[in-house]
């Protein structure tokens, strides 16, 4: 058996790891590379293998860095089928489609406006080409065994992290592999904690915060104080939000805190279309989640919801203090731009950062603190106060990780540490080592090892 790192090693982005055994070929996850230059450019690099020979996609969750080069799959001659949840489904359906709609909408611009290096920038993936990624879809239940042949079979468990998200338990060649996918938190305002894993001879657990613990904080608190200062200067708040999960969290939050008369009647607007059709993800799946019905409701009539383009330009030009919630979590693209343009150069502007920002995006150079930002080829000067809740994360930190290690019942041969930068992926394995004596190990983009 064979397993190689195509994506998702060394760095948060890009998640793909194959798995070669029996004659089939498995990828699990299938994501897009974001971030700094040198990895976007990798979405354009053909796979080491032809995705003509890849037999199953095994789907942790629908976030675009797991989900996001199923396009370019299909597009090169994969013509298997992807198994996952219902609700991860649904979620990639949206994520494909809006990541098709920005990309075609960007080179767009960028051959209008000539500021393309290439002679014509082309879309990474259209949105026919993402539609042609649905009809490979399977969906298969939680917790239930899918025989992928007569000797190899997965199980999807609860991981937390976003809604239809899970741990995916591979079972071939007599070995127990376990896949984390991304770890959600325990204490999770939306989510049921991560399910652990009993068994399993081979780990592969994501790092994204394996140098971090998160802090004990109050975030109902901060976001009071931070949109009653900013709407006692006259200032709009924005919050850039990832479109699945974390949106919704704070419009969960941001209703609490009005229902009980702690932040100021001002508009609250969401601003990602996509966001807002996750609303009905939410309403489909209410297993999945911890809000009770009558409180949905209630949370999504505070809200105002522009969809429509022509509802984003009047917001951005109405001049009273408001609080919007817009896509992308990172800043790379999506409706939070338009805003950004017309408020990053405002003193009395708030940007509030929820999420994880990779390295080389907008929302990690803001919060290193960045004195200008270029958007759609011009540079704003940074006047806005630039504020994070590190609490928020839906990402577990280095304390949820370990502990999502301790139920197992036997010592893995080996833990690989994937979706993480170098720095936090190798604390983790120093933590791991100490604390459980596994031998863990950080592997390599385009590594293959032999199991």
């Amino acid at each position: 058996m064979k397993v190689k790192f195509l994506g998702g090693a060394g760095t948060v982005t890009g998640s793909k790891t194959l798995v070669e055994t029996n004659g089939l070929r498995i990828l699990i996850d299938c994501g897009q590379f974001q971030g700094i230059k040198p990895l976007r450019e990798l979405n354009w690099e053909p796979l080491s293998v032809l995705p003509s020979t890849i037999d199953f996609v095994l789907l942790t969750h629908g976030h675009l860095d797991h989900c996001g080069w199923l396009a370019r799959l299909v597009a090169q001659g994969f013509a298997g089928k992807i198994y996952c949840t219902s609700p991860t489904a649904a979620i990639a359906k949206l994520i494909l489609l809006d990541s098709a709609k920005i990309q075609e909408e960007e080179a767009n611009m960028a051959n209008k406006g000539q500021y393309s290096k290439h002679e014509k920038a082309e879309p990474l993936y259209t949105v026919q080409q993402a539609e042609a990624v649905f009809p490979h879809f399977r969906i298969i239940k939680i917790n239930e065994t899918v025989n992928l042949d007569a000797e190899i079979s997965a199980v999807f468990t609860n991981a937390g992290h976003l809604i239809g998200a899970c741990t995916i338990q591979l079972e071939a060649e007599g070995k127990t592999l376990v896949f984390s996918g991304d770890i959600g938190r325990d204490d999770d305002v939306l989510l049921f904690p991560p399910t652990k894993p009993h068994k399993g001879d081979y780990i592969f657990l994501e790092s994204t915060y394996g140098n971090r613990i998160h802090p004990d904080t109050d975030v109902k608190l901060e976001l009071e104080s931070y949109i009653n200062n900013t709407v006692a200067k006259g200032g709009t708040v924005i919050i850039p939000s990832f479109a699945v999960e974390r949106a919704q969290t704070i419009m969960y939050l941001l209703w609490q805190l009005k229902e009980e008369g702690r932040i100021p009647e001002i508009p609250y607007v969401i601003d990602t279309p996509m966001g807002i059709s996750v609303l009905q993800v939410f309403e489909n799946s209410k297993k999945w989640h911890k809000i009770p019905e009558f409180e949905y409701v209630a949370m999504c009539k505070m809200f105002s919801m522009n969809s429509d383009y022509q509802e984003t330009i009047a917001t951005i030009f109405d001049n009273q203090p408001k609080v919007i919630i817009a896509a992308s979590g990172m800043i790379t693209g999506g409706r939070v731009l338009s805003y950004l343009e017309r408020y990053i150069e405002l003193p009395e502007t708030t940007v509030i950062i929820i999420g994880y920002q990779a390295e080389g995006t907008r929302g990690r150079k803001l919060l290193e603190g960045a004195k200008d930002i270029k958007i759609r080829g011009k540079y704003y000067v940074v006047h806005a106060n630039i504020l994070e809740i590190q609490s928020l994360s839906a990402h577990g930190d280095q304390n949820d990780l370990l502990n999502w290690l301790s139920a197992l019942e036997n010592k893995p041969t080996k833990v690989f540490l994937v979706h993480g930068e170098n720095q936090p992926a190798d604390e983790l394995r120093i933590k791991i080592q100490e604390k459980y004596r596994f031998d863990c190990v950080v592997p390599l983009m385009g590594q293959e090892v032999e199991l």
